[in-house]
């Protein structure tokens, strides 16, 4: 059902589209930049970061990794790189911690800011919008072709000859949070999420008068007549599953976020004993939009748990 609201997506492309078109030797770690035809016209960049650990014979955990939106539509995939919404460069960081890490440029951001239906005169908000009109007309939705370029990514990391395909985790904040629990849902191969803000019900959303918190991006026609977001995160169930949320966060209201938490821990449940470890929806209370350098830490120790081990 969500793949059917998601729209009449093209077919992804196959992982033979995938290019190396840079390599640099960073000491601990290769930083490959790739670049993909995603066969719906554009041409999609990404960072890949290669643990020196990683090689054919002594394959690596890895991490495909979503950058937020923020209004930051010039940045994309260099969230990697620098701290503009986490407390670390998390691709040097993650890398260094012996994965191999891979982002790519969201639709609208980063090298694709400007490449929309209008134009390159045309770039942000504006850009987006017009964006998901586009995909309206043609029987889709942006949000799915957002998440759809993400599947594309993680099938070439799953290709990736250092890469253990059995062991990948996906994570992010804000959009990159909603894009790994939807990932989450609609692909078994990632082993584990970590999601930092918008665990977000749609009902509480709209009692609280916080549509205005999120992009036009973010929403899927028909949802509500079926489901609320309790049915897209437990989708994920067993596999691990870890959510960071302020308790001041205007995007995902508290009183949300705690049902959403007791709703999918009992799907959880279904599943054993040893299941209900492998979710955890932890409340941050005085705080709003932002990755603490404590989310962090607990980011790599979960990864490092439910991924690596």
């Amino acid at each position: 059902k969500l793949n059917e609201l998601l729209g009449d997506l093209p077919p992804r492309p196959p992982v033979s589209a995938f290019q190396v078109i840079a390599k640099e030797d960073k000491g601990a770690y290769t930083l490959e930049t790739i670049q993909f035809d995603n066969g719906a016209g554009e041409i999609v960049k990404g960072y890949l970061f290669i643990a020196k650990t990683a090689t054919v014979q002594t394959q690596a955990p890895a991490i495909l990794y979503c950058h937020w939106h923020g209004g930051q539509y010039d940045i994309g995939k260099n969230e990697l790189l620098g701290t503009n919404a986490t407390p670390v460069a998390p691709g040097p960081a993650l890398a260094e911690a012996g994965y191999v890490v891979l982002g790519i440029d969201a639709p609208c951001f980063g090298e694709r800011n400007g490449q929309g239906p209008d134009g390159p005169q045309q770039k942000g908000g504006a850009g987006e919008m017009t964006a998901a009109k586009f995909h309206l007309w043609a029987g889709r939705t942006l949000w799915g072709m957002i998440v759809r370029d993400d599947l594309t990514a993680l099938d070439y990391l799953c290709s990736r000859p250092e890469v253990d395909a059995a062991r990948i985790g996906v994570t992010g904040i804000s959009m990159g949070s909603t894009r790994s629990w939807w990932i989450m849902a609609l692909d078994d191969r990632t082993r584990a999420a970590v999601c930092v803000a918008c665990m977000t019900r749609y009902e509480e959303l709209i009692r609280a008068g916080m549509l205005k918190a999120h992009g036009i991006y973010y929403f899927v026609p028909g949802m509500l007549n079926h489901f609320d977001t309790e049915a897209v995160i437990a989708l994920g169930a067993p596999r691990a599953m870890l959510f960071m949320t302020g308790d001041q966060d205007g995007g995902s209201p508290i009183e949300g976020v705690r049902r959403l938490g007791e709703i999918v821990s009992q799907v959880y449940e279904l599943h054993g004993d040893e299941a209900r470890q492998r979710f955890e929806n932890t409340i941050y209370p005085g705080i709003g939009h932002v990755y603490l350098p404590e989310m962090w830490e607990k980011t790599v120790e979960w990864l490092d748990r439910w991924v690596k081990n």
